[in-house]
């Protein structure tokens, strides 16, 4: 533990968190398996863990066209661009708007009515329009990624003191620093919050998008394992997905790290 550690309160020591967060999975994980056990929970809808991490052990042990790793390379790889492309256009787009405000209150009507539809909904249309390969799940994906993004970074933006982008114009700064230096610094915490968000959701439209319509990724795996009454397999994909979600997770913490250092400490 370094100096800085130590001098932190008890609430802020990262293995302090690290070991009440694992905590708190065991504790589920156990409950689980305990409450299956007793009845409470019946295991033909529910399973228990201890089906379930033999289920991934055994998935993960498969060979050729049926294994694990090309499922997840599928998902993964439709997640990325999804959010990929969704974080673009809503960081574009929200700021374009967010500095534009006749363009803002233009598109805002059509942008409001948008953002009430489920876009899950939309997976048939996606798969009607571009078929079952990568391309609907792409589609599905960037349209939970870009609202969420979109809207952040349009308030963000939008909400920087006046008083601080007249200061910099003063002091000399072109268009491009006022962007790079005083808004999108000042609008991070809320873009990367978005981003964080965002990509629970990416997955999320990937999986469902597998789901309805596919021959391969996760939700295809779910799919079929529904199909056949096997709530183990259903369980066991959900677990997996939610694991690399937490990976997707975890690096964007890296990345909010490296690129907020500059940021004071907040005392509690």
């Amino acid at each position: 533990m370094s100096a800085d550690e130590v001098r932190l309160p008890l609430t802020q020591r990262a293995p302090v968190i690290r070991a009440l967060q694992a905590c708190v999975i065991v504790g589920f994980i156990l409950a689980w398996e305990l409450l299956s056990q007793a009845g409470a929970l019946d295991k033909f809808y529910y399973s228990r863990p201890s089906l379930i991490v033999p289920r991934i052990t055994e998935w993960f042990a498969e060979t050729g066209g049926r294994s694990v790793w090309i499922d997840i390379r599928v998902t993964v790889v439709e997640t990325l661009l999804g959010f990929a492309i969704g974080t673009g256009l809503g960081l574009a787009i929200g700021y374009a708007f967010a500095r534009n405000r006749l363009l803002g209150a233009a598109f805002d009507p059509l942008f409001s009515m948008f953002n009430a539809i489920p876009r899950l909904v939309l997976a048939p249309v996606f798969i009607l329009a571009f078929g079952i390969d990568l391309a609907s799940k792409v589609a599905l994906a960037v349209t939970l990624v870009f609202f969420i993004v979109f809207f952040a970074t349009f308030t963000a933006v939008r909400d920087v003191d006046h008083a601080l982008v007249d200061n910099v114009r003063i002091l000399g700064a072109r268009r491009r620093d006022v962007t790079f230096q005083v808004l999108l610094p000042a609008a991070f915490s809320a873009i990367v919050a978005s981003m964080r968000t965002s990509a629970g959701f990416a997955f999320a439209g990937a999986v469902v998008a597998e789901y309805i319509g596919s021959n391969q990724g996760m939700g295809h795996r779910i799919a079929t394992a529904e199909a056949f009454f096997d709530s183990t397999g259903v369980f066991a994909g959900i677990v997996v997905i939610a694991a690399l979600a937490l990976l997707l997770d975890a690096l964007l913490q890296i990345i909010e790290g490296r690129f907020s250092r500059w940021k004071p400490r907040r005392e509690r």
